[in-house]
């Protein structure tokens, strides 16, 4: 079961988190496409017409809302950086997920951040 508190986040299982990679993995696979296509459009000679380019911008907006979407806290796009809230019963950790990763394979303390990543092996 997962829980969130008034203005917070969704705290997820860790067999809760795992389950949201193939949602997560289609989400980011997009991405990292249409982030890509944009920017070939704004950087190409001749650029693309701009009526494609807002087009690719609202696609990508589309994308990242739909990952917040999941109850995740996106930390950045370029590359993408995930925190999945996750309770293991005695502490909440940070799931932590990098564009590239296919599994989610980290975590860090809450007060951490992305330097403080270890693997999961380490959690038990």
């Amino acid at each position: 079961m997962s829980s969130t508190d008034a203005d917070g986040p969704v705290v997820r299982t860790p067999a809760q988190a795992h389950a949201l990679v193939p949602d997560l993995l289609a989400l980011t696979d997009d991405v990292v496409a249409v982030r890509a296509d944009l920017t070939a459009a704004a950087r190409d000679e001749p650029a693309a017409p701009i009526a494609d380019q807002k087009a690719l911008e609202a696609r990508l907006s589309e994308l990242l809302d739909g990952i917040v979407g999941l109850g995740v806290q996106l930390k950045g796009w370029a590359p993408l950086l995930v925190d999945i809230p996750v309770s293991t019963g005695d502490r909440q950790v940070l799931f932590c997920w990098l564009e590239g990763d296919r599994d989610i394979s980290w975590y860090h303390e809450v007060h951490h951040g992305f330097a403080g990543r270890r693997p999961l092996s380490d959690l038990d």
